[in-house]
């Protein structure tokens, strides 16, 4: 692991010294108060008649800046469209959903891919590098797309803090899965965005790979002031967040701060003997 990922008491990554300042807080900033996500009342269905499917039934949660939150559940408990509708990727057939304090179910599409490619940042399973462009120009791709100015120093400084600062002039293809996805994830802050949305970002890696990737998630919360909402079905990962919030049947079904492995695997235990846990 990283040297800049030293751990500490408490088991998780200790923030460590950064090239430069840190990134100041932005729109959804600690400061400010606004939370970084919000749903009120969001509902979304598949389907019709006898066929209809319940992803998310009526959901109301606050994500607060600056802070890591792992999203968990049984399998169908909704976690994927809940994902979808908070990041503005799906729109909810009811409800509202506020990106530091905006509200955007109601955008239009062209609005709302603008709002994505500046002010929202994905990291997925299957990293989503194009293998044509080098490290350096996936980094830099969203600012290309959303037609900002390139900030080339920036870029580099994020990958030298998730340990890729020599790999800048590879191709993808060049690097192992680990290194993909802190490609992806150097990408996914280069914009500075209000949120960063995790889709089982270690479902593909090894053991190893995958403590890498949490604890620099982990350290983009703490040192750089990020917010991390990260969609997982492993207890481990979910235990480098300060809060889980678990989902079964498409409604919420409790949370706990500060979580452990063996305590996150118990409640998940729970919810899969569930009824409403294997529910929609």
């Amino acid at each position: 692991m990283s040297p800049r990922l030293r751990r500490s008491a408490s088991g998780r990554p200790a923030p460590s010294a950064v090239p430069g300042s840190p990134r100041p807080a932005g729109p959804a900033g600690p400061a400010t108060g606004v939370p970084a996500v919000e749903l009120r009342g969001v509902r979304r269905g598949y389907g019709q008649g006898a066929g209809a499917v319940t992803a998310l039934g009526g959901v109301d949660l606050v994500l607060p800046a600056g802070t890591f939150t792992a999203v968990m559940g049984p399998s169908g408990s909704g976690k994927s469209t809940f994902l979808q509708c908070a990041a503005g990727l799906d729109r909810p057939d009811a409800g509202q959903v506020l990106l530091a304090g905006q509200e955007i179910s109601s955008l239009g599409e062209d609005r709302l891919t603008k709002l994505r490619r500046t002010r929202i940042g994905f990291v997925f399973q299957s990293f989503n590098l194009l293998p044509s462009l080098t490290v350096l120009q996936n980094v830099l791709l969203p600012q290309r797309l959303a037609g900002q100015r390139q900030e080339r120093a920036r870029a580099g400084e994020l990958l030298a803090r998730v340990g890729l600062g020599e790999h800048a002039s590879r191709r993808p293809g060049q690097l192992s899965g680990g290194q993909q996805q802190r490609v992806a994830l150097a990408r996914a802050l280069i914009t500075r965005p209000d949120v960063i949305f995790a889709d089982e970002p270690t479902g593909a890696l090894d053991t190893r790979s995958a403590h890498e990737v949490l604890g620099l998630l982990r350290d983009a919360v703490d040192a750089l002031g990020a917010t991390v909402v990260m969609v997982t079905h492993d207890p481990v990962a979910a235990s480098f967040a300060d809060r889980v919030v678990f989902l079964a049947g498409g409604t919420l079904a409790g949370e706990l701060h500060h979580p452990d492995p063996r305590t996150v695997a118990d409640r998940m235990l729970t919810l899969s003997a569930s009824p409403s846990g294997a529910a929609a």
